[in-house]
């Protein structure tokens, strides 16, 4: 399977914006995904996952009530909306694939397959 991350951009805080990412190869329905970002400087981080149903979540606490994570198995996405953005969101942001379950998964050592990433800038 390859993922590609996409709508990243330069936004003000406050803002929103969805970030999507596309599957190719297999379908996602059966498989755990997550998005994971990294900022200039820093370890990559855990930012939310969904279970393969859709139906189970989890959120990075610097992140909760103002990211939404879902899916669509028959269009094989997921999604990332994220609404007041923050400075500190600033990010190279990640999509990813735990390919053994479909199971919810903070740990990054979970997940098998990468998107390349998308880049998320917000002034203040």
């Amino acid at each position: 399977v390859q993922l590609q991350a996409s709508g990243g951009g330069l936004v003000q805080a406050g803002d929103s914006l969805r970030l999507s990412c596309a599957a190719s190869g297999r379908t996602l329905s059966r498989y755990g995904m997550g998005w994971f970002r990294q900022a200039p400087g820093k370890e990559r981080e855990f930012v939310a996952a969904i279970g393969g149903s859709g139906v189970s979540t989890n959120y990075a606490g610097s992140v909760k009530g103002r990211f939404t994570i879902s899916r669509d198995n028959a269009k094989n996405q997921v999604y990332l909306q994220m609404n007041s953005l923050k400075p500190e969101d600033t990010a190279v942001y990640y999509c990813a694939a735990d390919l053994d379950t479909s199971l919810v998964a903070a740990s990054q050592k979970r997940y098998d397959v990468w998107g390349q990433g998308t880049l998320v800038t917000v002034s203040s």
